[in-house]
Parts: structure tokens; C-alpha cells; sequence
């Protein structure tokens, strides 16, 4: 199973992007799918999930109310949108894949490579 995301880059606080990652080599309809930052110096920090079939999803406390995380499974792709950015979102953003993992790290067992956000103040 192969994760390759894509649509990070360099906004100014307040702004939007959204993040996609595609999916291959796999059946995607049966994973899991969530998305964690990691900030330089800071652990991996868990940022939204979504089960299979889209029909829940978790946030991290940071990013409720701005963040939405969706999946359009006949694209094998799920997507971060991200509203009002702040400085403080700036991290690597990181794809991964697993059996119903919820917001537990260590349940996911598929990443991507990680797409960078920075947020200008």
C-alpha cells in the first residue's frame, strides 16, 4: 500500500489549502484513514480520521472547527481541508492507512511521505 500526498505549501495566517492523498495498492474502501503533523523538534501530532466508509470522524482539540476531513473512496483519496491557518499548524503534514485506527498512531500501519505547511504570521 502505497500513500502519496499532495497540497501543502506556504500561506499566510487566516488562509485555506486543502490536502489530498492518493492511495494505491491497496483496497482503500477498507481503510481507516487519518492524517497527524509533525512540527521540527515536536512529536507526531494526531490531526483528523475517518472511518471507511466516511461515516465518523475525529479531530485533534487544535484543529476542531477548522479543519474537515473527508474521503472520496471511488478516488481512492482522502482530503484535509484546512481553514483560518494559523502560524501554529505549520508542520509536515503525514497521510496514513489502517484497520479502524481512530486517533491511535500506532494502529495506523501505512504512511505517507509527508507534505510541508508553513504558515506565515
Amino acid at each position: 500500500v502505497q500513500l502519496q500526498a499532495s497540497g501543502g505549501g506556504l500561506v499566510q495566517a487566516g488562509d485555506s489549502l486543502r490536502l489530498s492523498c492518493k492511495v494505491s495498492g491497496g483496497t482503500f474502501s477498507a481503510y481507516g484513514m487519518g492524517w497527524f503533523r509533525q512540527a521540527p523538534g515536536q512529536e507526531r501530532q494526531f490531526v483528523a480520521a475517518i472511518r471507511w466508509n466516511g461515516g465518523s470522524t475525529l479531530y485533534g482539540d487544535s484543529v476542531k472547527g477548522r479543519f474537515t476531513i473527508s474521503r472520496d473512496n471511488a478516488k481512492n483519496t482522502v482530503y484535509l481541508q484546512m481553514n483560518s491557518l494559523k502560524p501554529e499548524d505549520t508542520a509536515v503534514y503525514y497521510c496514513a492507512a489502517g484497520r479502524d485506527p481512530g486517533w491511535i498512531r500506532i494502529k495506523y500501519d501505512y504512511w505517507g511521505q509527508g507534505t510541508q505547511v508553513t504558515v506565515s504570521s
